[in-house]
């Protein structure tokens, strides 16, 4: 029987705090490093949590998982869907609404039956799998909320643990949802983890570790490792002494350390509805951090073409995305580049530097495939963010989304694994193919 594997997902963290994280400053992390196979690795598009998360958890992209960004038009309810940029952002979509979009429907109604999450397929192998906090949760087993008053019940993995609000079991862990500044979340995490270790009570851990990438909106990249850095090396030490220290947990587990995205300074902000208002009517702008999605409504007197010229003014706009026909089109600076995939690679027509970006052909037609995904795609410029639903942003702070490298780039840390893949898409597949399940594969 192989290892069991814990896969730790650190929100928010860049390849360059890792690495300098890992020279001691991080007394866990470093010892994780110093036992496994460290490289940089690439998100997807939009680089936004709920498409990250769930195309860890699928080993999928955006066209096939269908979940296309942190806020979006569901073209089947003509209604926004908004999973969480802000408060603001959550009452302007209204939050009874957006509570149960975030909640429930991303794993139950969004996220396309035909993708298949690692809890999923780990267990129909007769595996057990566990998920702490992580917000892509989809399994076989039934659990209703812990708050009595609530009756919609959840499916998660047999061991689902949700910020308190769906446990398996209890642990006594703390309140998580208590002070996400002081790092609740992580506290919650970490206890849970510590009780799931100590009964050795899985063979698959998706532990994820959120307040960084809250300290980093905050704070911004540089500041996020001065506030949170040591929670979150305190809750994967948590992770190790419960199963008697480092060498003891290697033993025992293979381990795999990422995070879904990495985070860029933002210094202004732009309302992307604001530059598109002379089309009001005709489209609907679902717009958050640093990337945008454009709908064309029924009857518009517009196409993405000339949606995508018009924003050629836009300093907040580095790169706009389209289909037409079999092709993909990259609009920057009012350069146009096509791009389909071919049997040897891609076939590019134009300036094939317009898409200068990580992996940015393969990141940018998977986004463009998902059938949830607005007509034109935008990525925000270095140092841009665009303003919520409910007009708040991170300017100040840190934000991610875009196609740019900050963006987009992620730690990747293997112990154990011989595959060493690149793509947070791969990471899934790695795993079952280290039990020895069907490989889900990225379609793209």
């Amino acid at each position: 029987m192989p290892k069991k594997v814990v896969l730790i997902v650190v929100d928010g963290m860049t390849p360059e705090a890792f690495e300098r994280a890992v020279d001691g400053r991080a007394p866990a992390l470093s010892f994780l490093a110093a036992h496994g196979d460290y490289r940089r690795g690439t998100s997807v598009f939009p680089s936004l949590t709920p498409v990250c998360l769930t195309s860890i958890a699928t080993g999928a992209g955006p066209d096939v998982h269908h979940i296309p960004h942190l806020v979006w038009w569901y073209r089947a309810e003509q209604r926004i869907v908004e999973y969480g940029s802000s408060f603001s952002a959550l009452r302007a979509a209204g939050i009874t609404q957006a509570i149960t979009d975030t909640i429930y429907n991303m794993n139950r109604r969004h996220m396309s039956a035909d993708a298949v999450t690692v809890y999923e397929a780990l267990e129909d192998a007769g595996l057990v799998a566990a998920a702490v906090n992580i917000t892509c949760y989809r399994g076989r087993n039934r659990y209703l909320p812990t708050i009595p008053w609530v009756t919609k019940a959840a499916y998660g993995p047999k061991q689902f643990f949700y910020y308190g609000l769906f446990e398996s079991a209890r642990t006594g862990a703390p309140f998580a949802i208590r002070s996400r500044a002081a790092g609740s979340t992580d506290l919650y995490a970490a206890a849970v983890g510590r009780w799931l270790v100590t009964r050795d009570g899985f063979d698959f851990l998706a532990y994820y570790l959120s307040d960084y990438d809250y300290s980093s909106h905050l704070h911004g990249p540089a500041g996020a490792e001065d506030v949170a850095l040591a929670r979150v090396d305190a809750a994967v030490q948590t992770l190790l002494d419960a199963a008697g220290g480092g060498d003891a947990f290697l033993e025992r587990y293979t381990a795999i350390v990422v995070s879904d995205h990495g985070q860029t300074q933002v210094e202004q902000a732009a309302q992307l509805e604001t530059r598109l208002a002379p089309f009001e009517g005709q489209v609907v702008v679902a717009a958050s951090n640093r990337a945008g999605q454009v709908y064309l409504l029924r009857g518009a007197r517009t196409d993405a073409a000339e949606l995508a010229a018009h924003l050629d003014a836009e300093p907040s706009v580095e790169v706009s995305l389209r289909r037409e026909g079999d092709e993909a089109v990259a609009r920057r600076e009012g350069e146009e580049l096509r791009f389909r995939p071919a049997t040897d690679g891609w076939a590019l027509s134009g300036d094939a530097t317009i898409l200068d970006h990580p992996d940015a052909l393969h990141r940018c037609w998977s986004a463009l495939a998902d059938p949830n995904a607005g007509e034109l795609l935008v990525s925000a410029a270095e140092g841009w963010e665009f303003a919520d639903l409910g007009g708040r942003h991170h300017a100040g702070g840190g934000s991610h989304g875009s196609l740019v490298a900050g963006d987009s780039h992620v730690p990747l840390l293997t112990i154990g694994l011989d595959d060493a893949f690149t793509r947070i898409t791969e990471i899934t597949p790695s795993v079952l193919a280290h039990f020895g399940v069907g490989v889900i594969a990225d379609a793209v």
